[in-house]
């Protein structure tokens, strides 16, 4: 049950899990994408790397206006399954689809290909993401008890995550076998959790307490919106901390393999060190939050986490053994981006509907959810065309030249601490720490409880 205090809603810890069940096949079909499927999709389906980077980036670009639209009809959506509840089960089939069709194509395909398919998974993957944001903002709305909270779905997207590591490992045959397995792993697991959610975990809608409003009063309250110094830090810090690790996971499979030696099997295991790390740093991160306030923990996130990725060369190529603590470093704060990034515009998210008295929470996850798309298709359109101009070739047993790999390291390690730290600096001067939430959670819950008592 969710328990009201003076500054919010608690939840169980079994409720978090329940509702953090949605995470596992998201966190694994993140890692997959990332990882393994576009290194596939160049090595062995054929389609050339500056092809996929234009296909990933259109989609983004279309994303972009797509998430917008989602979220002003899902905070205005009303229905007997509730608000967040009956999009989430909207796009769990568009999302399986596109899933579908990327993880288990065949040689041959063509950039229209990539981009049918990529839109139909963003369609789903978008109407999801936003609607499970909202909802866990509402779910749990106590400033510390919700850096936790966030902190549980971390832990399970990174069990999701280990998941699809081990496969390469385990299966020991060539990437198209494990792509296909990852495949069919999330689309098993993706209605399990939403079925499981759904079913579970009760949906709580607030009240707005201005029942009407003008479409001149609607678009003043979105110009607000863009006017908030909060806001606007929030989705430039989380541009900024996607694009800096989009861009290292872009490069993971060719920097590993062609610059430091390792097998495609080796540089899995290493990586499930690094989501293990994450798994362990989620909670214990957003347990330090409690401590040390959201915006501090983040800061102190991206400064650890880019001194430990200056020294991946450090140690000797071909090493497994010297690898991994490195590898457990950068994890372990890797994790805290994108939990501290939605734990604070769940706060935002709180503060923007006690001064405009309508629910925006899901306007607000999609604009980090816009931000965070054109950071990975940034990553994209960026690294690959890079890695092309160096003349890397990323075909299995390609001869590259030494400047080749030299370029390859550059920009493995230079692109990722620039965005990241650049991230942490949004956050410097932060103004909604605990104390001013805890103030707009108990404005927030006397005017609501003032309604509901009208309402009788």
């Amino acid at each position: 049950m969710s328990q009201p205090t003076a500054q919010g809603f608690r939840a169980s810890f079994v409720r978090m899990l329940v509702f953090s069940t949605t995470n596992l096949p998201l966190g694994a079909l993140g890692l997959a994408m990332a990882i393994y499927v576009q290194p596939h999709i160049a090595q062995d389906l054929g389609v050339g790397l500056v092809a996929i980077g234009t296909a990933f980036f259109s989609v983004r670009m279309i994303d972009t206006f797509v998430d917008v639209f989602l979220a002003a009809a899902i905070d205005r959506t009303r229905s007997p399954l509730g608000r967040y509840r009956l999009w989430m089960i909207i796009g769990c089939p568009l999302l399986m689809l596109g899933i579908y069709q990327l993880f288990m194509a065949k040689p041959g395909i063509d950039v229209a290909y990539l981009v049918v398919w990529l839109l139909v998974m963003n369609l789903g993957l978008s109407i999801i993401g936003i609607s499970r944001f909202a909802w866990s903002a509402k779910l749990v709305t106590h400033y510390d008890h919700r850096s936790l909270f966030f902190g549980v779905m971390g832990l399970v997207g990174v069990i999701g995550a280990v998941i699809v590591l081990s496969m390469p490992v385990v299966v020991k045959g060539p990437l198209p076998t494990s792509i296909h397995l990852m495949g069919w792993t999330i689309l098993a697991a993706l209605p399990a959790g939403i079925l499981l959610t759904a079913w579970l975990v009760p949906e709580q809608v607030a009240v707005d307490t201005r029942t009407t409003q003008s479409k001149r009063a609607a678009i003043g309250d979105y110009v607000d919106l863009l006017r908030r110094p909060e806001l606007l830090r929030l989705v430039a810090m989380t541009f900024c901390t996607t694009l800096g690790p989009g861009w290292m996971s872009n490069l993971y499979i060719f920097f590993f393999t062609a610059a430091r030696g390792f097998t495609t099997g080796q540089a899995s295991f290493l990586l499930i060190f690094y989501v293990l790390a994450g798994a362990l740093g989620a909670p214990l991160v957003g347990y330090t939050a409690t401590k040390f306030s959201k915006h501090r923990t983040l800061i102190a996130a991206t400064i650890f986490y880019s001194l430990g990725l200056c020294t991946v060369l450090l140690a000797p190529k071909g090493n497994v053994l010297l690898g991994i603590p490195v590898m457990i470093w950068c994890g372990y704060w890797g994790n805290g981006f994108d939990l501290m990034t939605s734990a604070m515009m769940a706060d935002v998210g709180d503060h923007v509907r006690l001064d405009q008295g309508k629910e925006r929470m899901g306007l607000l996850f999609s604009l980090i959810s816009v931000a965070a798309k054109l950071a990975s298709a940034g990553a994209v359109i960026i690294a690959y065309p890079l890695l092309a101009w160096i003349g890397f070739v990323p075909k299995l047993g390609a001869h590259n030249a030494a400047s080749a790999i030299d370029g390859l390291q550059i920009s493995f390690i230079a692109g990722p601490i620039f965005f990241v730290a650049l991230g942490g600096l949004c956050c410097v001067g932060w103004k909604l720490d605990a104390r001013r939430h805890a103030a707009i959670r108990t404005e927030l819950e006397a005017r609501d409880e003032l309604l509901a008592r009208a309402a009788v």
